[in-house]
């Protein structure tokens, strides 16, 4: 059945059933996707945080051609090889939260709950990335933008739209929340590494910053996520998220640790849209009124930079 966001079951559904596919997609490799250089689809709309903006989050499904498209056909069978390729991969991540409430309410539940619909309809193409918004609704932690808390705000939409049922929702949320891969690695997609051996892309909402550094476990990306990898300031999913201020020698040691010659990211302001912080990494913001995306062919190697002139526009500018 199509989901329906203002019915509490369609609604707990998608997220139980879009976490189920985060755990046991075939791209699974610890907390992270993996994709292979092999893999049917070859193209990835790479894209930075949406803030439940609808009109880049329609833009992006139409670029990516999951706008009208049906439940993907098993990837290892030759018969589906066409349908896929015409389609693309695509990067989701820091998908609630807008700016704009209604009666002091964040409805942005909705996006959340047509994301875990999708991944549970494309597990190999929709990767939802975990971002410090997400992680912050479900460890309640206050985030404050403009004066307001985007967590009660965001309490009150579930509660508004599912008087008798928000706890329920809420739940669901949290599942798929606690199942969102830290990243989504392209093998061989990326610039050469330091040793001129291939490189692989990494989309992630961000990567440790300097002031947690010596509390981060790089192993993070190569393990299953527990619990204490939630904890504010001392877990290493929540520092990874919530890094900022990233020097290039630290994105260098982090290419060095996990064979990643280019970063794809987002949490950081980026006012035209593109930002390149380091020669192997660069953020991309989708939410704003210079929002962009960037498509890029997979049988190739991209660096930052290739990835920053690859950027296009996301909505018509005046």
């Amino acid at each position: 059945m199509p989901l329906n966001v203002r019915d509490p079951e369609s609604v707990i559904e998608a997220f139980i059933a879009g976490a189920r596919a985060n755990r046991q997609n075939a791209l699974r490799r610890g907390s992270i996707e993996v994709v292979p250089r092999h893999h049917a689809c070859r193209r990835l709309i790479a894209t930075g945080d949406l803030h439940d903006n609808p009109m880049s989050f329609a833009r992006l499904l139409e670029l990516a051609g999951l706008d009208d498209a049906s439940d993907e056909p098993s990837l290892r069978d030759p018969a589906a090889s066409n349908t896929i390729e015409a389609g693309a991969h695509l990067t989701l991540h820091e998908l609630i939260h807008p700016d704009q409430l209604v009666n002091d309410m964040d409805l942005s539940y909705r996006v959340l709950a047509r994301c875990a619909d999708l991944k549970s309809r494309f597990p190999e193409r929709v990767h939802v990335l975990l971002a410090n918004h997400e992680l912050a609704q479900i460890v309640g932690a206050g985030i404050i933008k403009d004066g307001v808390n985007v967590v009660k705000a965001f309490n009150r939409g579930v509660e508004y739209a599912f008087p008798d049922d928000a706890p329920r929702v809420q739940d669901a949320i949290g599942e798929f929340i606690r199942t969102l891969p830290l990243a989504v690695r392209f093998v061989g997609a990326g610039s050469a590494l330091e040793d001129g051996s291939p490189g692989d892309l990494l989309c992630a909402h961000s990567l440790p910053g300097p002031d947690l550094w010596d509390r981060f476990d790089p192993a993070v990306l190569e393990r299953e996520l527990g619990a204490d990898d939630f904890v504010p300031r001392r877990g290493s999913a929540h520092i990874q998220v919530w890094g900022r201020d990233q020097t290039p020698e630290l994105v260098d040691s982090l290419s060095k640790r996990w064979g990643v010659g280019t970063f794809i990211l987002g949490h950081e302001k980026a006012p035209l849209g593109c930002l390149l912080v380091s020669p192997r990494a660069v953020v991309l913001n989708s939410d704003h009124d210079r929002a962009v995306y960037a498509d890029l062919d997979l049988r190739a190697a991209w660096s930052a930079g290739d990835v920053a002139s690859a950027c296009r526009a996301l909505h018509e500018r005046g």
